[in-house]
């Protein structure tokens, strides 16, 4: 690193194990993105409460070329080592995503659909969409993002990605609220 390592504890003891963990954690990262500029971490507790110990919170801030920054933030309600786990494991899956954008390598995503909800069978958990050119497309209650499928009416509006599955094309990630005009 360019920068030393920074470490900040707040409202809580520090703690020489807390330090430790944070280095050998930034050690492995700097294994897996050598080019990483700088990190900052910082963990602490929050919302202290008499009767029910209080809130962690840790977050990581690492600088690598290329991008501005990559930024992870997590909260447990009784373990600040917890939390520090969950931001560096974050922190690592976005540095994933930064190799893999420099190699070529991210997935296109598909283009999101709108269509109208035309009918749902709650007992079997299926549900049809009316797409914009008149095809009928089948979903499943798993395939329901938001709301939860309980939650649909038939004349909703919804935005959805369209794939093939073993029955033939059908809607994935189904969600409805508050829609701009399709995506070009």
């Amino acid at each position: 690193m360019q920068v030393p390592l920074h470490i900040t504890v707040h409202d809580m003891p520090h703690s020489g194990a807390l330090d430790a963990r944070i280095r050998d954690k930034v050690a492995e990262l700097e294994h897996f993105h050598p080019h990483i500029t700088s990190c900052r971490n910082t963990a602490g507790e929050f919302g202290k409460r008499h009767h029910q110990g209080g809130q962690f919170e840790a977050r990581t801030d690492v600088r690598v070329p290329g991008h501005t920054e990559i930024v992870s933030n997590r909260q447990h309600h009784e373990d600040v080592f917890v939390a520090l786990r969950d931001a560096l494991a974050s922190t690592t899956r976005q540095l994933e995503e930064v190799i893999r954008e420099k190699r070529g390598e991210v997935k296109a995503h598909e283009p999101l659909q709108q269509g109208t909800l035309t009918r749902i069978s709650r007992d079997e958990g299926i549900g049809f969409i009316e797409t914009s050119d008149g095809r009928q497309l089948y979903f499943s209650r798993e395939n329901v993002v938001h709301p939860t499928f309980e939650h649909l009416k038939p004349g909703a509006t919804v935005r959805f990605i369209e794939a093939r599955a073993a029955e033939g094309m059908q809607a994935k990630r189904v969600s409805t609220g508050k829609h701009r005009a399709p995506l070009p």
